[in-house]
């Protein structure tokens, strides 16, 4: 894999580019990179073509929506965990719950790997702090945390890393175009080119994390497939 590691200086010239080339995205720039081809094809990676069978798998009696738009400390992740935990509390498990996690906007980067967030400093390009260090993440801090890493007044130590929430049965899916629009923002900084950023992205996205379309059309689908919606950040 190439690598565009960046020095003290670089680092704040490439924050800077960012800064001018995300202000600059006008109604027309925003939409550019979603436009359909001249094949009249979205330029969609083929994982999110995916998505609407993905969404046939939400299972369960009690179904609910997490639309995550940006980082918020522990909140995105603490909420699904609540929301099981206490249906077990009165008599529902796990199993016969469908939870879907809708990372959108500015919380796209919790659906990728440390290394991406170590490269393109997401911790400073979307103001996502470590709980750790209270510094801006050069990690995904979420993505498979260590044993006694959150804990919860009320409730103790929680399992709210990405990884724990699927193996109790939470779906959880990125947004494409949000991706689409960050990684043409971020190439002017890095002197890269869009579509390569991009494709590092989606091939960098955790275990188990499906791209969709867009957020809102998967925060529309989740409610279509009968989840309630709950704003989680």
């Amino acid at each position: 894999m190439q690598t565009h590691d960046l020095n003290e200086n670089s680092r704040r010239q490439f924050l800077g580019s960012l800064a001018t080339g995300t202000a600059a995205l006008t109604m027309a720039g925003l939409f550019a990179p979603l436009q359909k081809t001249t094949a009249g094809e979205t330029i969609l990676s083929e994982h999110a073509m995916d998505a609407e069978q993905w969404f046939k798998k939400v299972k369960g009696k009690h179904r609910i929506v997490f639309d995550i738009t940006r980082p918020h400390e522990i909140l995105p992740f603490a909420w699904p965990r609540v929301f099981l935990l206490t249906n077990e509390a009165t008599g529902t498990p796990s199993s016969d719950c469908g939870v879907v996690m809708v990372l959108r906007h500015d919380a796209i980067p919790y659906a990728m790997k440390d290394e991406l967030w170590t490269k393109y400093k997401f911790g400073e390009v979307f103001k996502a702090d470590d709980p750790k260090t209270k510094a801006p993440s050069t990690r995904n801090p979420f993505a498979s945390p260590a044993k006694g890493d959150f804990v919860v007044p009320g409730f103790g130590e929680v399992a709210i890393g990405l990884n724990q929430l699927q193996e109790s049965g939470v779906m959880v899916c990125v947004c494409g175009a949000a991706m689409s629009v960050y990684s043409n923002a971020l190439a002017a900084g890095m002197n890269m080119k869009a579509e390569d950023i991009r494709k590092e992205w989606v091939a960098g996205l955790l275990p188990g994390v499906q791209e969709v379309p867009s957020g809102v059309w998967a925060v529309g689908r989740a409610q279509e497939h009968g989840c309630a919606y709950c704003f989680a950040g």
